[in-house]
C-alpha cells in the first residue's frame, strides 16, 4: 500500500494534498503532477511511501528536470514505483529492467526476486547479468534537494518511521498535512 502526498510552496506557505498515483508510470507523469499542483511554477515536492519500507522524495521547481530521493533504493526497487523512480536514479532504460513485467502498477507484485545467497543483496556496485547496475541497500538520488528549506543532507539521511511528518514540521505545514492523511 502507497501513501503519496503533494506539498506546493505558495506565497502564504505551503499547500498540502494527496494524491494519487494512478495514471504514473515514468517520472515525468510524476513531475507533470507536481507543477500541475504548483502555484506560480514554484516549489513541489512530491513524497511516496510504501508501508514503512522505503519513501522517496521528487522535488520539481518550474521546468527545471525533477530531484528525487530514494531512503531505500533496494526496497523501493521490489514495488512498481520504486522501481520506477530506481530506474531513473540508476540510468536504466524500459528494456533493462526485465524483472519490471512482474510488477502491476497498483501496488501489487507478482513475487519477490528469489536469491541463493542473501550476501550478494549487500553489494552496492554490483551490476546483474544484463550489466545494469543493482539498487544499493541505502539511500540513492539527491539527499541534498531539501536543504535550502531546512532539512539538511545529514537530517534527511538520518530519517525513519514518520519521515514525511518529520518533513512537513520543518516546512511548517504538519496540521495541513494531517488534514489529507
Amino acid at each position: 500500500m502507497y501513501f503519496a502526498a503533494l506539498l506546493a510552496r505558495t506565497e502564504d506557505g505551503w499547500e498540502a494534498s494527496d494524491t494519487e498515483l494512478d495514471n504514473v508510470e515514468a517520472l515525468t507523469d510524476l513531475a507533470d503532477l507536481a507543477r500541475e499542483a504548483a502555484v506560480d511554477d514554484d516549489t513541489v515536492v512530491a513524497y511516496i511511501e510504501q508501508e514503512g519500507a522505503w519513501f522517496g522524495i521528487i522535488r520539481v521547481d518550474g521546468e527545471d528536470d525533477p530531484r528525487v530521493f530514494l531512503s531505500n533504493a533496494a526496497m523501493a526497487a521490489r514495488s512498481s514505483y520504486g522501481a520506477m523512480l530506481t530506474d531513473e536514479l540508476l540510468g536504466r532504460e524500459d528494456d533493462d529492467a526485465d524483472d519490471l513485467d512482474s510488477l502491476d502498477l497498483d501496488g501489487t507484485e507478482d513475487g519477490e526476486p528469489e536469491t541463493d545467497d542473501a550476501d550478494d543483496n549487500d553489494t552496492l556496485d554490483a551490476v546483474n547479468g544484463s550489466g545494469s547496475p543493482v539498487a544499493p541497500h541505502g539511500p540513492l538520488g539527491d539527499a541534498g534537494l531539501l536543504a535550502d528549506l531546512g532539512i539538511s543532507e545529514k537530517e534527511l539521511l538520518s530519517l525513519e518511521g514518520d519521515a514525511l511528518g518529520e518533513i512537513a514540521d520543518v516546512l511548517g505545514c504538519t496540521e495541513l498535512l494531517e488534514a489529507v492523511r
